[in-house]
């Protein structure tokens, strides 16, 4: 059914990523095309299981005109692109896709959605951060806290040479670094109670949290840090900064 509306329409927009049913981005596009009574315009969801399907979604909805890109697919969507522009090839991730004259073209948003939502929140004690996860999302947040000149390490799984295992943090760690970034997706709907393994119990006032989940509002992880006094955020204001930037690249891109 949702194919063959999308061929009903002059500009179709959509995310790409895995088990998304659960995105803000349609909702949000969909309402803002109503609201500038852009009635040819549509977005969709295209929800795949595995990267390669990629290019049937081209080759079967000629009147694509721009992409998001979510998890899983951030760092795998780039061998599919013509080109990145400079920042996206800095962060080493995609989560926009402009189409220029028949050309994919990789940009990167995610690090002007969470500068522009993060920089307000910073205090003068604020100098090192804990950046959650190692995928697509993080490498934008990196990028930002080099831009910030604020001094970080990725904490990871299976962590990387001068990378923090969950393991290793502890409360001299979580002493030096008041910034806690959250970049993967424990906690995000429907699995709310899951939260990244940390000692929670050595948070203090001085923590600044930020989850990059923006459903549910609050994440198990921001209210572990809301009961020792942090300072939290989520991920919305960060999501439609991008989204903007996102709209603002697609319309200034010959198509």
């Amino acid at each position: 059914m949702e194919e063959k509306q999308n061929q009903d329409y002059k500009q179709l927009y959509g995310l790409i990523g895995k088990n998304i049913s659960y995105s803000f981005s349609r909702g949000y596009f969909n309402s803002k095309f109503q609201d500038e009574g852009l009635s040819d315009s549509f977005y969709t969801n295209f929800d795949i299981q595995d990267i390669a399907a990629f290019p049937d979604i081209l080759k079967n909805n000629n009147n694509i005109k721009g992409f998001n890109v979510t998890i899983p697919y951030k760092e795998q969507i780039m061998p599919f692109l013509d080109d990145l522009d400079e920042t996206a090839r800095e962060v080493g991730a995609v989560n926009t896709i402009a189409i220029d004259n028949g050309k994919l073209i990789g940009h990167n948003t995610d690090y002007y959605g969470f500068l522009q939502s993060i920089k307000p929140l910073l205090q003068p004690h604020h100098k090192k951060a804990l950046i959650l996860g190692t995928g697509g999302a993080s490498k934008a947040v990196a990028y930002v806290m080099k831009l910030l000149k604020i001094n970080f390490k990725f904490v990871s799984r299976n962590p990387k040479l001068k990378q923090f295992s969950y393991s290793d943090i502890n409360s001299g760690i979580l002493q030096n670094y008041s910034i806690i970034i959250n970049t993967t997706p424990l906690g995000t709907f429907p699995e709310v109670s899951q939260k990244p393994d940390l000692p929670y119990k050595q948070l203090t006032p001085e923590h600044l949290l930020f989850d990059l989940i923006y459903n549910p509002e609050e994440t198990a992880f921001l209210k572990e840090g809301k009961k020792k006094g942090a300072l939290t955020a989520n991920g919305s204001t960060m999501l439609a900064q991008q989204a903007e930037q996102a709209w603002k690249i697609w319309n200034t891109t010959s198509k």
